[in-house]
């Protein structure tokens, strides 16, 4: 049996969609508590862990920074631990936030870690505490993550484009949009494998948040007009990487698991969602 942590995510959300998994929501595991994520381990004894979930609100984490490492870092340790002990392999999903957002060169899994806020540093935090156990274990690392279900950049834009003409959009923010279904899918793939280390999943090809909304209007049929903007016009609490590339190649070479075509997602989701 696959246990996961996480019901309502949209990764966790598509892995209960694609296979007979036991996902867990705070009901079942507060993650929130010490002891909760290493007690469904112990009362599960799944064959394999999968932790989906995650505080992903990246703005608040930096109001909160001890709450969302209880979340990111504190409760992923717990598991790692659980796992090790238990003999069974932690598949642990992570970000792009981890790297500093500099250059244009896409990350490679080895290259230096920089965090630019709180949501990144609890997350590079449980990417350490996973590493520092004795489980077998796999990180992926995604970005710009979007599908039919939960809050994400293709819902909001559908929503502001039934009330709005012209939007303004960041444009020098680029990364490659990646469908949770695919994430799901290379997640279940790599539960049966022996896989362990640190892998990069994202789609293709690079785009910005700009040119994403663009497309999203394009499949959606909305006449929506997309302005370009910097993100010193649209500042927020927590600042966003500017170079969200990830270089996938580890992944495609090691498995033949090939970036997604995000505009394939897109037009997938849309479907889902009647558009």
């Amino acid at each position: 049996m696959i246990l996961v942590f996480g019901r309502t995510g949209q990764v966790a959300t598509e892995l209960a969609r694609q296979a007979d998994v036991l996902a867990l929501g705070r009901a079942e595991a507060d993650l929130m508590q010490a002891g909760a994520a290493a007690d469904a381990i112990a009362r599960h004894a799944p064959r394999v862990v999968i932790n989906a979930a995650a505080w992903t609100a990246v703005d608040a984490a930096e109001a909160d920074e001890g709450s969302a490492h209880r979340l990111n870092a504190d409760a992923p340790a717990e598991m790692a631990r659980a796992c090790a002990r238990a003999g069974i392999p932690l598949l642990h999903v992570s970000t792009d936030y981890v790297f500093d957002g500099g250059g244009t060169s896409a990350w490679a899994e080895g290259d230096p870690v920089s965090p630019l806020g709180a949501y990144g540093r609890t997350k590079l935090a449980g990417e350490e505490a996973i590493r520092a156990s004795s489980a077998r274990h796999v990180i992926l690392r995604t970005a710009w993550v979007f599908s039919s279900h939960g809050a994400n950049f293709v819902k909001t834009m559908l929503r502001l484009s039934e009330t709005r003409d012209h939007l303004r959009v960041v444009a020098d923010q680029i990364g490659g949009p990646t469908p949770a279904a695919d994430i799901a899918a290379t997640l279940l793939r790599l539960a049966e494998s022996e896989a362990h280390g640190t892998y990069h999943y994202a789609g293709a090809p690079e785009t910005s948040w700009a040119g994403f909304a663009e497309e999203i209007f394009r499949q959606a049929g909305r006449a929506v007009q997309v302005e370009h903007i910097p993100s010193r016009d649209y500042p927020t609490p927590a600042q966003r990487p500017l170079n969200s590339r990830l270089n996938c190649a580890k992944l495609a070479t090691d498995f033949g698991i090939n970036q997604p075509a995000w505009r394939d997602g897109l037009s997938r989701v849309l479907k889902e969602l009647g558009v």
